[in-house]
């Protein structure tokens, strides 16, 4: 049986001519609002998170790579018979011989992440994310420029979340004591084990993690993402 169409553009919220940094910021926007880990561990509605999270990502792996996005605009005119995804505002190469001619089905084009199971998919959404989480953070100023390594302000945060986060960084900073981390020294802590801040974030308690997440996206939404 074919695989269903797949709309990657609608799942970004975003039109066919939409720019390659549209496309980028329409996928931190839906990351944000999707990821799993803003809701807890045994939270009912994590499956239903899970698999838009994957859907998320891989819309954003197809339509962020040019000749990928080439390749699924001739699919998507032929299956949805649109044919509006021509760039206004940039050149993606487009194929010589039209949309096909004769057509062809869906599920041989195997858009979306190069994953063969689930936890090769989960680890693709999970690495692609990643990247994009980072330069969100260095744009706050929670991550260093050269190598994404956590700030002062980044642990400044962490440490107000919770007794777990706090414990995560006592640690996890060889010479650390529990009274510097609680104190007003916390600016000071530096991830000593040289890992990026989304290496510390996938560590961090679950709790955490959804807050820390929730956070980001007031930041860099102003308060537009719902955790809906």
């Amino acid at each position: 049986m074919a695989d269903e169409p797949i709309d990657y553009y609608a799942i970004l919220e975003i039109p066919p001519t939409a720019t390659q940094q549209q496309i980028r910021d329409a996928y931190k926007k839906a990351a944000l609002k999707s990821h799993p880990d803003r809701v807890p561990s045994d939270s009912p509605d994590r499956p239903r998170r899970t698999k838009r999270f994957q859907q998320v990502n891989d819309a954003y792996y197809t339509l962020s790579d040019p000749s990928r996005r080439r390749d699924y605009d001739a699919a998507r005119t032929y299956a949805f018979g649109d044919d509006s995804s021509t760039t206004a505002d940039e050149e993606i190469p487009r194929p010589s011989g039209g949309n096909g001619g004769g057509g062809f089905p869906w599920s041989s084009f195997g858009f979306g992440s190069p994953r063969t199971s689930a936890a090769e998919e989960e680890s693709f959404s999970n690495q692609q994310f990643g990247g994009v989480f980072e330069e969100m953070l260095r744009e706050e100023g929670m991550a260093e420029e050269d190598d994404s390594r956590p700030t002062s302000k980044f642990w400044s945060i962490v440490g107000g979340l919770s007794g777990g986060a706090m414990g995560f960084i006592v640690a996890n900073m060889p010479g650390a004591v529990a009274g510097a981390v609680a104190g007003n020294r916390l600016g000071a802590v530096r991830d000593a084990r040289g890992k990026s801040v989304y290496a510390v974030f996938q560590e961090l308690p679950q709790a955490d993690k959804a807050r820390l997440l929730s956070e980001l996206a007031a930041k860099v939404f102003g308060g537009m993402v719902s955790g809906a």
